[in-house]
């Protein structure tokens, strides 16, 4: 066994450090010189255009007298208003999450008879392999649920007699059965950490094919395996809301980017995951309620709209929370005067507040949301206008709900697997090339230099 403690970084790593990073040191003014569109977006924030999709669409423009001009934001799946998909299923007082994932799927709304086989289909599915939670995710519990889920994806692929067969019907074979079961590791995975990191109590519960996702995740997260009517309905929204969001999200252009080299599914899925783990894409609501704890510990009165104002000053000018300058949640990259999957699940906040008594809690965030855009507006200069976006309220529901925030950023990928599928399907499907932009070499060409005269 080696000597060293590679846990601690020891001075001389951080010497090396230093090295490192003046070795990395490119002048900002060349990005402009070249024309180099950083994180693949112009100066306005748009993205460039890398691709077509078929799958879902993000709209915060429209055309008047021949200009583009920002509006509410919309979002289609499939050409189809996500807020009509939820008005749909919502007044006929059922699941969406099930025929969202079959819409992105596979290109239509599902008749009621092929919505009910592939529930079935999703549930069959539902069963890890034998042993797999005792030796894959118990005896090695980790302090990251998504770090956990990537390895638990990456193990199935040793489960799998056909893993790199990327024909369609065995790829989607292998995105349903990802759906179907990380809802379960995700959960089982918590129960492990819960247990082992934290001294709480080991609770298995096997998921019962003939409930929905949502259903499922409050069913074997809980001891008792109970929960509302209503928290199952606004935990499935969240799913459908959370589901698919363009080609251009960073974690699904992950999936685009990975698929396009033919390796296999689980490998595709595993990269996607490391991608929507960063705070800057899937983590953002941990963010989000880690920053209204910081508000409500240092303002007694939460309806004090000045002192909510000096607050969220701090914040821009990096003297409050945690100094980055942000308000979380609120602000987006595409949208601007509103986000569609934000304002829709701010519909049901407010009826999921009262039935867990956190009025006041819901009645901050709605403060928060009406003054962020003044203060940023006077602080900085913007060329959009700012909204509260999903992550906004996500955080708060998933705490009414009484889930740990260390499934808050799972959840989201249980969601988002779905558009992950779809994505890969149609990358697989109509591509042929690999992805590969490319890249301005900016180091000065040096002759080698010889050990001695270094």
């Amino acid at each position: 066994m080696s000597h060293y403690n590679f846990s601690k970084i020891t001075p001389a790593i951080e010497q090396l450090a230093e090295k490192c990073v003046s070795g990395y040191d490119i002048n900002p003014e060349l990005y402009v010189k070249y024309d180099v569109k950083r994180g693949l977006r112009d100066l306005n924030g748009k993205g460039v255009l890398a691709g077509l999709t078929d799958i879902s669409e993000v709209c915060s423009q429209k055309i008047v007298n021949g200009e583009s001009v920002p509006c509410d934001g919309k979002l289609y799946y499939r050409g189809i208003d996500v807020e009509e998909i939820v008005e749909g299923f919502i007044s006929e007082n059922r699941f969406g999450f099930e025929e969202t994932t079959y819409l992105l799927l596979f290109g239509k709304l599902p008749q009621k008879e092929e919505l009910e086989e592939f529930r079935k289909l999703i549930g069959s599915f539902r069963t890890l392999p034998t042993t797999f939670v005792r030796d894959i995710i118990m005896k090695s519990p980790g302090n990251d649920m998504m770090n956990i889920l990537a390895r638990s994806v990456l193990t199935l692929y040793a489960y799998d007699d056909m893993p790199d067969d990327t024909s369609i019907p065995n790829v989607l074979r292998q995105c349903l059965e990802i759906i179907a079961l990380l809802p379960v590791m995700a959960v089982y995975a918590y129960h492990s950490y819960n247990y082992y990191k934290k001294g709480g109590s080991l609770i298995i519960h096997r998921p019962r094919p003939d409930l929905s996702t949502a259903e499922n995740i409050l069913y074997t997260l809980r001891s008792d395996s109970k929960y509302t009517a209503l928290e199952a309905k606004i935990l499935d929204l969240a799913l459908v809301l959370h589901a698919e969001h363009g080609g251009g999200n960073n974690s699904t252009f992950t999936t685009h980017v990975v698929s396009s080299s033919g390796t296999d599914t689980y490998s595709s899925t595993a990269a996607s995951l490391g991608s929507l783990k960063g705070p800057k894409h899937g983590g953002a609501n941990i963010k989000v309620v880690q920053m209204f704890d910081d508000l409500m510990e240092n303002i007694d009165d939460w309806t004090d709209e000045q002192a909510i104002r000096e607050y969220l000053t701090a914040l821009l000018e990096k003297r409050g929370f945690d100094k980055s300058g942000l308000i979380y949640g609120m602000g987006h990259a595409v949208y601007s005067i509103s986000a569609p999957r934000a304002r829709v699940l701010k519909k049901f906040v407010k009826e999921l507040s009262i039935e867990k008594g956190m009025e006041k809690e819901y009645e901050l965030y709605k403060l928060v949301e009406r003054l962020a855009p003044e203060v940023i507006s006077e602080k900085r200069k913007i060329y959009k206008g700012v909204s509260a976006n999903i992550d906004f309220y996500s955080g708060l529901i998933y705490r009414m709900l009484g889930l740990p925030s260390e499934l808050y950023t799972p959840i989201f990928a249980i969601a988002r697997i779905s558009g992950w599928s779809a994505h890969r399907i149609e990358e697989l499907i109509n591509a042929g090339k690999i992805i590969r932009p490319a890249y301005k070499a900016v180091a000065e060409r040096t002759p080698y230099t010889k050990m001695a005269d270094r």
